[in-house]
């Protein structure tokens, strides 16, 4: 009986089970990582050398594989030298929880280290920045035209079979050439961005598109309607909510693409730090930089979703303040900017 209150099949699960699930989701991987790192029987391959007693060399700091670190200390008791001393020890690119979240505020709160690079909130603002762009540039072609394709089969036949063939074309195999037109700075990542997540927007609306009930277009079609006032007065206003929705799903393929479109030309952003704290093997700045990405990616989502709740209420049967507030501002019976005339009575007319 107790299981069928926390899988119930097809039904929506109360708050305060949802919070539970959701806090677990983000605990059990973390949990997993602490173990991984603070627990020495689970999984440590390695040995950190805390004195390299007699073996030459090793050095004090060295991480060796459990089986060299026995052969080596085997050879030095048979040859009559003080073996080395180690403690178990996870490899380098496994940095421990604390070091990464030591990592976080240093790159958030202190100055880079060498004289001249950006700071990491620099950077972040900059991949922001790509992102933004080559997103926005998208949706305002992938939009308009997955409508298109959605309502009317003309276009759908003239556009989708090639943008079927186009979407399974990498990305990334178009570095060279974006960079050889449009040069070695932001405008060839922007590129990668667009070329990466248009032709999905398209289909991905197009079939939003499609869902629409075709009563409504039969209506309005009765009613006199022609194909700009259908495209217009019916699909846009009928399709926004799931839009919208599918536009925040893609926005989130948009960031998939950010770190191989940031080295394409010149290194830049996030990407640049994340490529040169691993080219000096740092990674707890790498995991650290990663984790600032997913971030500001979920915390946009978040607000997108909150915003969503605003804009579209009728699908939560709820109509928000701020619902309400636009309502009375841009509504066809807007009092507060036009009142009612009043007749000679001074009842309103």
């Amino acid at each position: 009986m107790a299981l069928s209150h926390w899988f119930p099949v097809r039904k929506e699960l109360s708050q305060g089970k949802r919070t539970v699930i959701g806090i677990c989701s983000f605990f059990l991987p973390l949990g997993l990582w602490c173990a991984i790192s603070y627990l020495p029987f689970l999984w440590h391959p390695k040995m950190e050398v805390t004195d390299k007693g007699e073996v030459a060399f090793l050095k004090v700091g060295d991480l060796v594989d459990r089986q060299d670190f026995s052969a080596y200390n085997q050879q030095a008791l048979e040859d009559g030298r003080k073996p080395a001393v180690g403690i178990p020890s996870n490899p380098i690119y496994l940095p421990a929880p604390h070091e990464v979240v030591s990592a976080f505020f240093r790159g958030l709160f202190l100055p880079p280290p060498r004289e001249g690079d950006p700071w990491v909130y620099q950077s972040l603002l900059h991949s922001i920045q790509i992102i933004a762009y080559g997103f926005i540039f998208s949706s305002l072609v992938g939009v308009p035209l997955g409508i298109l394709c959605g309502t009317f089969s003309f276009f759908s036949r003239l556009l989708e079979p090639f943008v079927e063939f186009f979407r399974y074309l990498p990305a990334p195999a178009f570095g060279a050439l974006a960079v050889a037109i449009l040069g070695i700075n932001d405008a060839p990542k922007v590129a990668i961005i667009i070329i990466g997540t248009l032709p999905q927007q398209l289909l991905v609306i197009a079939n939003t598109t499609r869902k629409l009930e075709m009563s409504l277009l039969e209506a309005a079609q009765t009613l006199g309607a022609n194909p700009f006032q259908l495209v217009t007065r019916v699909v846009i206003p009928g399709i926004m909510p799931d839009v919208y929705r599918n536009q925040r799903i893609l926005l989130g393929w948009a960031w998939t693409y950010l770190i191989i479109a940031e080295i394409v030309g010149a290194y830049s952003g996030i990407s640049e730090f994340i490529y040169r704290q691993a080219k000096y093997r740092v990674f707890e700045n790498v995991y650290a930089a990663i984790i600032m990405i997913g971030i500001i990616g979920f915390s946009s989502d978040r607000l997108l979703g909150w915003l969503e709740n605003q804009l579209f209420p009728w699908r939560t049967g709820k109509h928000s303040r701020f619902f309400i507030l636009m309502r009375r501002l841009f509504g066809p019976r807007n009092e507060m900017l036009f009142p009612p005339k009043k007749n000679e009575e001074g009842r309103h007319a």
